[in-house]
């Protein structure tokens, strides 16, 4: 059985559907450098918006690190934005730039809970070769400068067309 067929909207973002599985390594001066897994989906249901789902674990361990969720839309040809939430109190919206299969992506908006860490910046960049999806994520944050945190190599495992 077929899901709905991708919006026209966002058509553009199509190479990013799918399940994706692997890990990265994450570093920042305030924390000692670590690995991690990683699950990440791009789904949709036919409207014009791509759904994003993350979460990650320590490795060997697999004890629960971090998790993200949000939507990819276009605000027009070569124009993705990106909204964000984290459970830690930090929402993210972004605009950027997609060429080819390269989403280049800067917040315009970090926003925050009374309680939730001092984040003021971020960028990341997604990259898809084939069945390989490369990330990196640069973030200022707890009185740093915006600097490399966060980069991983995930591989297609699944192609996923609804929700």
């Amino acid at each position: 059985m077929s899901g709905p067929e991708l919006h026209p909207d966002v058509a553009d973002l199509g190479f990013l559907l799918g399940s994706w599985s692997g890990g990265g390594t994450g570093r920042y001066p305030t924390i000692d450098t670590f690995s991690y897994g990683e699950e990440v989906v791009f789904a949709h249901v036919g409207k014009p918006f791509v759904s994003y789902a993350q979460r990650t674990w320590s490795v060997p361990e697999r004890r629960p690190l971090h998790s993200e969720t949000g939507y990819l839309r276009m605000a027009g040809p070569g124009r993705p934005e990106l909204v964000l939430a984290q459970p830690s109190g930090v929402v993210e919206v972004h605009t950027g730039t997609l060429t080819d299969a390269v989403v280049s992506l800067s917040a315009v908006l970090v926003g925050r809970t009374p309680t939730a860490k001092e984040v003021t910046a971020v960028e990341r960049v997604l990259r898809v070769d084939g069945d390989v999806l490369s990330y990196r994520v640069r973030m200022a944050a707890v009185g740093q400068p915006l600097q490399d945190h966060l980069e991983g190599q995930l591989h297609r495992t699944g192609v996923r067309l609804g929700t």
